[in-house]
């Protein structure tokens, strides 16, 4: 297999972080391009990463379809959870962790151009959805396990990229357990190997 890659990106993190759990990382082989880079767009029409290229030549982008099919690579125990409500809080967290995301990567872009607001007002809405999101984390977190589900490695990378991307606006002030949580999971393989340089 082989992945398109950028090395700050979450969701690349994400994919990565669940290839770590599966021990199934070192079948990857890394591939650095640019979204900017035309090479891309033979392997993504979206010329967007992650992008994973499969050994029979099959192309797969977005993260959670990329992890779902890491997912069913080798016999380590599954991340996505079968059918049954294990499996549709997994799924939701997952979505509200990629949600936290979600709003947070494109904000980076947004602190660069005139604060305008209009821009200001984009940018309290995303800042909105964040802090609802951990309120809800806060809320499930004495549930919370040890990287076991697609929900809570996708929790993690997004915790991570709060800390990586947003140290001036933390998170942890107001979610003690979610805090708690986090000061051990990312200890773990998963987290603790994909964690991002600076």
């Amino acid at each position: 297999m082989k992945l398109a890659y950028a090395s700050a990106s979450p969701y690349v993190r994400k994919v990565t972080a669940c290839a770590i759990k599966r021990g199934i990382d070192d079948k990857i082989e890394r591939l650095k391009i640019p979204t900017t880079d035309p090479a891309l767009l033979q392997y993504n029409p979206l010329s967007k990463v992650p992008t994973l290229i499969a050994d029979d030549g099959l192309c797969i982008y977005d993260s959670p379809v990329i992890c779902e099919y890491l997912d069913s690579v080798g016999s380590a125990p599954k991340l996505f959870p079968a059918a049954g409500a294990a499996r549709w809080k997994a799924l939701t967290q997952m979505a509200l962790g990629d949600g936290i995301l979600d709003a947070t990567q494109p904000r980076r872009r947004e602190l660069t151009l005139p604060q305008d607001d209009g821009r200001k007002s984009y940018i309290a809405l995303q800042q909105g959805k964040v802090a609802r999101a951990l309120e809800a984390f806060e809320k499930e977190a004495d549930s919370l396990g040890a990287l076991d589900t697609i929900g809570e490695i996708t929790l993690g990378c997004a915790l991570g990229y709060l800390d990586y991307r947003y140290a001036n606006e933390p998170w942890r002030p107001g979610h003690p357990k979610l805090e708690a949580w986090y000061a051990k999971v990312v200890k773990l393989p998963p987290l603790a190997e994909t964690m991002p340089a600076g």
